[in-house]
């Protein structure tokens, strides 16, 4: 399941220009705080999927009966450009556990790159739902390591991935590799580069989240 936002949501397309616009992203709070909205509304959304069950609530003058989660989800992010992104998703499934790791391009002389895991913290994954946030899906390697990576704490009972930006051509390697993987986009690019960069995209995300970095 591939879910467009942008095609929904006109706060999520607006939010989507912004990060996009070289006048206003590098304006980084306004950055990273489009990005928190993104993932608030990815998280309303797919709230709607999750299992519920009724609970009674014992207000001062009554019994109200309320659907509740029967479950908390864990909420991975990949490190750093996925912190935003992430912290949307916590401000509404806020008894969640979480879930961090590192996976980043290691670049080499040649120009090419591999996907570098370096950390993982995570809890028992085992019949939880799983919902890994990353502002960019380029060449989907990144993301597919990293579900992989992470079904080594336990099979999940589902897995959502939360992106701002998508490429077809990850999307599709996604699929591929990890088809029981719902995929939840602010918007889809139909173009990458030869060097796996998404056009128009909107460039590095944890750059122009937290500032530039040196390339390893």
């Amino acid at each position: 399941m591939v879910i467009n936002l942008c095609k929904e949501h006109s706060l999520i397309s607006n939010w989507i220009s912004e990060i996009r616009d070289v006048s206003i992203q590098n304006d980084r709070m306004r950055f990273r705080r489009n990005l928190e909205r993104i993932g608030e509304v990815a998280a309303y959304e797919i709230s709607k999927i999750l299992p519920h069950q009724t609970k009674e609530i014992k207000t001062p003058l009554g019994v109200a009966n309320h659907l509740v989660l029967q479950s908390q989800p864990v909420l991975a992010t990949i490190l750093r450009a996925g912190l935003p992104l992430h912290q949307g998703l916590l401000n509404y499934f806020d008894k969640a556990d979480n879930a961090f790791i590192s996976a980043y391009r290691k670049h080499h002389k040649d120009g090419s790159f591999e996907i570098s895991l370096e950390y993982v913290s995570c809890p028992d994954l085992t019949n939880r739902v799983l919902i890994i946030a990353d502002p960019m899906l380029a060449t989907g390697a990144s993301l597919v390591k990293t579900i992989q990576q992470l079904e080594e704490q336990g099979k999940p009972a589902a897995v959502h991935l939360v992106v701002a930006i998508a490429c077809t051509a990850g999307i599709d390697y996604v699929q591929r590799l990890a088809p029981h993987a719902h995929i939840w986009c602010g918007d889809i690019d139909e173009e990458l580069t030869a060097k796996s960069y998404i056009v128009p995209g909107l460039g590095d995300a944890g750059d122009l989240a937290f500032g530039t970095k040196m390339q390893s």
